[in-house]
């Protein structure tokens, strides 16, 4: 029996043991079916995500930059389609090696060492960095036969910018670059759409028209899915989202008038910026010396950009936006509008003028000291009497002339389509006591104020600011702000879109007030300072001659060119419109150091108006007379555009493919 029941007993401990097997495989199997429902239904999605991204790779496919043109469809920045030899330092186990051994293969300048070094320092090292550009065939083809000796170096196809014209409108234009650390930072901070649009973007715009229209000109991202092999190659494209290029920048400028411009400046620096004042287009915008955009494109090499930083002609500042000039006589007009608007002076108030103007013991001369008499307001203009604008200034008070010439855009940002304008100074008492630190530099004296009046002093403007205002003074106070783009151009629907521009304001003078200071500026073109450079011109215009200092000449010494060093010499500058009746055209030109404003910026000013005007062209030959400041120098021979030294439209530089 005991033996019995000790079977029984093992029996019931086998069953139990059994079942507990049983349960436990049961647990196993339901824990494993109940894992694969979690990996195969609840997880899907996303395993199969991951298992595809360790099979395919998404590439971002960068659109084609947009163009930029002139008004007239001439082509000012385009692409090139060009091979480039390329090393990703994080692949190179020995740099210095890999690129001497390359030099080997392809030529190797040491500009290009250094240009890469210079990346190299910019850039991370997992980036794709450029050794050297522009790869000829037979250079493409002796790397591909030995690739397999250079590990992390790879050939491939890149669009180049292109500036066909060179460093002609350079600081209108800009350049593009390599994105800069800053430049991701800043990128970071935009809304994700937009930070995905940039992805495998290595260049953007840093000046001028490529910076300020950068994302028109851009276009959209695409994006590739390709699937890869085990050591990450492409194999073979999955799926194509094909990038949208960017859309054509249509500038207003003529970049023949603009080449124009510039040639007759020579090696002289200064601007000149043209404006149609029935719209605010900006026709020419010059600042020289200029640079050539093209240096940037592949990244400066260490030698050019010395020299351009070094240069004491500071060619990379733009003089039109960012340079500040006292304005001169050129001033004169508008004062003289200002003392008819507010009261202070009728245009028949006449004044003696003897030659200088006494505040208190202080004389302030008159160029040349010489006496004109009886003035008026007309004569005062054509004539440029500074004794009637010396007690004019002391008549109207600092604040007074600060309040009228404010609107017309003086020491006030225009709101031009390029960044980095400057705001000038037009001095005010509050002005000033916000200016300086101490008590006695913050308080206005009286006798400041004098040399206010014929456009010296305080007052600090650029040539925007003054081309700016002769356009509103020309079209009668209407005011239209300033823009140099005329329309951007989709690149798929060739539709093109304006610039959103704000309203033109009507400042609100009287019309006789206006046709007493024109009518003065024509006759300064017949018989006054610039009428020996506007003689036989088959229009009428407008202008007005200046001449500022640049280093204060004491009161008790005169103006000798002979004894200053170039750059202290006084700046020429002219204000003009044309035509009388009904202007198209306001300009404002300095010429730096560079003395009478009859002498070398009126003759600018003349085959502006002529080209745009009459379709004249001068040849080199009065090209070179312009150059040398000859004020009567021959008027140029009238060109048909079929002779033109620039390519009709149609024939403008093709887009590369």
């Amino acid at each position: 029996m005991t033996e019995l029941r000790n079977i029984e007993a093992d029996l019931a401990q086998f069953r139990t043991r059994v079942v507990v097997a049983g349960l436990g495989v049961l647990l196993a199997f339901g824990l494993i079916a109940a894992r694969m429902v979690y990996l195969q239904v609840v997880r899907h999605d996303d395993l199969l995500a991951q298992a595809e991204s360790n099979r395919t790779a998404v590439l971002p496919v960068v659109p084609n930059r947009g163009q930029i043109l002139d008004r007239h469809g001439r082509v000012l920045a385009t692409n090139f389609s060009a091979y480039t030899l390329e090393i990703t330092p994080s692949k190179v186990s020995d740099l210095d090696a890999t690129i001497e051994a390359l030099g080997d293969i392809v030529e190797v300048q040491p500009r290009d060492k250094r240009r890469f070094r210079k990346l190299l320092e910019e850039s991370h090292r997992f980036d794709s960095l450029p050794l050297r550009t522009r790869l000829t065939d037979e250079e493409v083809a002796r790397f591909t036969a030995q690739r397999y000796r250079f590990p992390g170096v790879e050939v491939r196809a890149r669009l180049i910018r292109q500036y066909p014209h060179g460093e002609v409108a350079s600081h209108v234009i800009g350049y593009i670059g390599r994105i800069n650390q800053r430049e991701k930072t800043r990128i970071e901070e935009w809304p994700e759409e937009e930070q995905a649009n940039y992805r495998g973007t290595e260049y953007i715009g840093k000046l001028g028209a490529e910076q300020s229209y950068e994302r028109e000109l851009h276009g959209i991202t695409g994006f590739e899915r390709v699937e890869t092999s085990a050591g990450g190659r492409a194999v073979r494209s999955l799926a194509n989202t094909p990038a949208t290029p960017g859309n054509t920048v249509v500038l207003a400028i003529d970049i023949q008038l603009q080449k124009l411009v510039e040639d007759m400046f020579g090696t002289r620096r200064g601007a000149l910026v043209a404006i149609d004042p029935r719209n605010g287009e900006v026709l020419a915008f010059v600042s020289k010396p200029t640079f050539d955009p093209n240096l940037f494109v592949e990244g400066i090499d260490v030698e050019n950009w010395r020299a351009l930083n070094e240069s004491l002609d500071k060619p990379l500042l733009n003089r039109a936006l960012r340079g500040t000039y006292p304005p001169g006589s050129t001033y004169k007009p508008f004062m003289s509008l200002a003392a008819l608007e507010t009261g202070t002076r009728s245009a028949s108030t006449t004044i003696n003028d003897p030659g200088f103007w006494m505040f208190g013991n202080h004389r302030f001369r008159s160029h040349g000291d010489t006496s004109l008499g009886a003035v008026d307001l007309h004569r005062s203009i054509v004539k440029s009497s500074n004794t009637y604008y010396y007690s004019l200034a002391n008549e109207m008070g600092v604040d007074l002339m600060h309040d009228f010439m404010k609107p017309l855009g003086f020491g006030q940002i225009t709101g031009i389509d390029l960044r980095g304008e400057v705001r000038g100074v037009l001095p005010s008492q509050a002005w000033k006591r916000n200016a300086y630190k101490r008590p006695e530099q913050k308080r206005w004296y009286a006798g400041e104020t004098i040399s206010l009046g014929i456009g010296q002093g305080y007052n600090n403007f650029t040539m925007l600011q003054l081309a700016h205002a002769m356009a509103t003074l020309a079209n009668g106070g209407v005011k239209y702000p300033p823009h140099l783009t005329l329309a951007t151009e989709d690149v798929v629907t060739r539709e093109r879109t304006p610039p959103r521009v704000p309203q033109a304001i009507n400042l609100g003078y009287k019309p006789e007030h206006v046709r007493a200071v024109l009518g003065a500026m024509h006759a300064v073109t017949t018989e006054g300072t610039s009428a020996r450079v506007f003689a036989g011109a088959g229009y009428h215009s407008g202008g007005k001659t200046g001449t500022a200092q640049a280093v204060t000449i004491g009161q008790k010494d005169r103006y000798d060119v002979r004894k200053l060093e170039e750059h202290q010499r006084d700046h020429s500058l002219y204000v003009a419109f044309a035509p009388m009746e009904q202007p198209r055209v306001a300009l404002a030109v300095v010429v730096e150091n560079a003395g009478f404003g009859s002498a070398h910026a009126a003759p600018i000013a003349r085959r502006v108006f002529d080209y745009l005007l009459m379709d004249q062209y001068p040849n080199a030959q009065d090209l070179a007379a312009v150059q040398k400041g000859l004020a009567a120098s021959p008027i140029g021979t009238p060109l048909k555009a079929s002779t033109m030294p620039w390519p009709p439209v149609d024939e403008a530089t093709p887009d590369a493919p």
